[in-house]
């Protein structure tokens, strides 16, 4: 049977919504472990792991999300699990998921990253398909004040246009739940750790995309995710992803990305975007 690893990245975390993404994960019909790494500043969450299938390191240096994932798929390694999890603390999903990831990845040697369809608790679903962006598009739009531009471009940029009800690959996937081939990670390498936050899942699809492997949507499992755009209420948060939209674009480039546009071009003629 396929063993799977996880991660949860914590950072004084509410307990009870931790608390129900550990059990989503552990509950699942399959042999698994899980890695909590706890970037707070005290081990204060410590007291309320007490599963044998939980690895807690108190990690109070802070890293970073990227860095501190890293930890723990360094780790993972060495437990011969085929497929890792990156999770963030606020999703919760029903014990077959899981599987049905496995299941789907078995199909594919090339999938690197499935991410399955996301909804908030109410149902709504979550926009986290997305192109390659532009630095319109983390930038730009955060600061546009006009609404009709900025829902215009999120019509193309978050692939609205599809309906989110199929399979389909898709370039930058969120870092909420990435369900990752640890052979292509491998191939690849780890979370970027000169990103301490936002765009380090970009940045890790487009080197799978760059290595061969397929980032994928996959709307036949879905999750629930609180999601609280928090960088859009702090602005220390605010001045986290800036810093790491600059780096992200000094690295593979601003305005002049010709890989940027062949993949976003390929992406929309796969799934029939009429201009």
């Amino acid at each position: 049977m396929t063993k799977i690893t996880a991660s949860i990245v914590l950072y004084n975390n509410e307990s009870d919504i931790l608390l129900k993404a550990i059990s989503s994960f552990l509950n699942i019909k399959i042999e698994v472990e899980l890695f909590l790494i706890d970037n707070s500043p005290l081990d204060n969450l410590k007291v309320f792991f007490s599963d044998s299938r939980i690895k807690y390191i108190h990690n109070p240096s802070n890293p970073g999300f990227g860095a501190a994932h890293n930890i723990a798929i360094e780790k993972a390694k060495k437990t011969g699990s085929k497929y890792h999890l990156v999770l963030n603390p606020d999703i919760y999903f029903d014990y077959d998921i899981i599987s049905r990831l496995v299941d789907y990845a078995e199909s594919d040697e090339l999938l690197g990253n499935i991410m399955p369809k996301v909804l908030y608790p109410n149902g709504e679903t979550q926009y986290l398909c997305k192109l390659l962006p532009t630095p319109y598009d983390w930038i730009g739009r955060r600061f546009n004040p006009f609404k009709k531009m900025v829902e215009k471009r999120n019509e193309l940029f978050e692939l609205r246009f599809t309906n989110y009800d199929k399979i389909m690959e898709v370039p930058y996937l969120s870092g909420c739940f990435m369900f990752l081939r640890m052979s292509a990670l491998e191939k690849i390498g780890l979370f970027d750790e000169k990103i301490f936050m936002y765009g380090e899942e970009t940045d890790l699809c487009r080197r799978l995309i760059d290595g061969g492997y397929k980032t994928v949507f996959y709307p036949e499992a879905t999750i629930y995710h609180h999601f609280e755009k928090g960088s859009h209420k702090s602005w220390k948060l605010t001045k986290i992803g800036m810093q790491s939209a600059i780096y992200y674009f000094n690295k593979w480039g601003w305005f002049f990305d010709r890989n940027r546009k062949r993949v976003n071009e390929e992406t929309l003629k796969k799934l029939g975007y009429n201009k």
